[in-house]
């Protein structure tokens, strides 16, 4: 039993939130879940991640990998070589199309392909105006003269 959570009551008392509550609506309403290709999403760091991806069978020309905004899309995909009847198949080699919805300021560090597995590296950079800053308590800002118009000043 699938139950979807409103979040109207949260758009009347909230602002620029509206990203987040998209978010949330857009993973409810995934019906099916690809569980193909397997993936490890590891924190390797404060700021960094790791998306490990196996790709076994799939080349670089096959494999691409795009950025827009705040969503990591990789898709793979190659050609079919017949080279005789497969009695089994089990080795996997269809398309496929995995999209990550990554949080602001995330980027794409670099890719990797070795040994069958994708390696994507991710980095959370926070502009240094978000970066908690220390106020010092007494320190007034410094007060300037006011400005005065030049009009004001006669001239002989």
């Amino acid at each position: 039993m699938r139950t979807e959570l409103d979040f109207a009551p949260l758009y009347r008392s909230s602002i620029g939130f509206d990203r987040v509550f998209n978010l949330l609506s857009n993973t409810q309403r995934l019906n099916a879940i690809e569980t193909w290709p397997a993936y490890d999403i590891v924190k390797t760091g404060e700021d960094d991640y790791r998306i490990t991806m196996a790709v076994a069978g799939f080349g670089e020309g096959d494999l691409d990998i795009t950025q827009e905004r705040n969503v990591l899309a990789i898709k793979g995909g190659k050609a079919e070589e017949l080279q005789g009847e497969y009695l089994h198949r089990g080795i996997a080699g269809r398309s496929f199309e995995r999209k990550f919805e990554l949080a602001d300021h995330v980027r794409v560090e670099g890719a990797d392909l070795k040994n069958g597995l994708l390696t994507i590296a991710l980095q959370r950079e926070v502009p240094e105006a978000m970066k908690p800053r220390k106020i010092e308590i007494g320190v007034a800002p410094a007060t300037s003269e006011p400005l005065r118009l030049e009009a004001e000043r006669k001239v002989a």
